[in-house]
């Protein structure tokens, strides 16, 4: 059943490069640097996902320190041994969704969205860690076809222990972002907060591990008065330390 699924997925992704015959690409690492700032919080691994053959043609060699298999192992074929099994069947619904969102958009907003939601993986020693999965395009064509995906996962296992995810696509450059468009297996609970435009200032901060002292230099207020944000933005989002907050800011889009 898992592999019928599997076979589905191969199917979802070839569709979102619309059977391309352009193929040429140079891994380029170095001009996407800056996308980690956007992405990781914690320990995290990247690939690169070529979406018209359904394969995996790079991942970093963090992938052995988050999931203590060779990185052989992070292959396309293996995916259903790798999630959690009542994680699989909205994983290949997000996925589809996702291809349908991306089929739609114009040939130059391709490569303006994230994608993010999470899912548990199947470490080495047996046990499963939640992941944060987040993608953008890094390359397209004048038709909109995406060509290929630069990925990362986070380990998030401390910071969210619930089951279910949701599916988000986060503008990157003013686009409009979509929350919450697809709720797997369970719905996280809506959250009954709102930040004020400081706190969001503060947040972006925090996003970039800058501390107390440095983000106070950058708004010309004290460390004190960053500091007392910053508790009282744990306390507001009932978050236990900074990272979990900067993990959920990212997950939830909340600056």
């Amino acid at each position: 059943m898992l592999m019928d699924k599997l076979e589905t997925a191969k199917t979802t992704w070839r569709e979102i490069s619309k059977h391309t015959t352009n193929d040429s690409f140079s891994l380029e690492l170095e001009v996407h640097k800056h996308l980690f700032n956007i992405f990781q919080v914690g320990n995290f691994y990247y690939y690169i996902f070529n979406c018209n053959k359904a394969k995996i043609e790079y991942v970093s060699d963090s992938f052995s320190a988050v999931l203590g298999h060779d990185k052989s192992f992070f292959c396309v074929e293996n995916l259903a041994e790798l999630l959690h099994p009542d994680d699989f069947s909205y994983f290949i619904d997000f996925e589809t969704k996702v291809t349908s969102f991306f089929t739609q958009l114009p040939a130059d907003q391709v490569m303006a969205y994230k994608v993010s939601y999470d899912y548990r993986m199947k470490h080495a020693n047996g046990t499963y860690l939640r992941l944060l999965h987040q993608a953008v395009a890094i390359q397209s064509d004048a038709n909109g076809s995406v060509l290929r995906v630069l990925g990362i996962h986070t380990d998030i296992s401390r910071l969210k222990k619930e089951n279910g995810s949701t599916l988000s696509f986060i503008g990157l450059k003013g686009q409009q972002s979509f929350e919450n468009v697809c709720i797997g297996v369970l719905p996280n609970p809506k959250r009954n907060f709102v930040l004020s435009a400081r706190e969001k200032e503060i947040l972006q901060y925090l996003q970039q591990a800058k501390t107390s002292a440095e983000i106070g230099s950058c708004l010309f207020i004290s460390k004190a008065t960053v500091d007392r944000y910053r508790k009282n933005m744990l306390k507001k989002t009932n978050s236990k330390s900074t990272a979990e907050l900067s993990i959920r800011s990212i997950q939830e889009n909340w600056t």
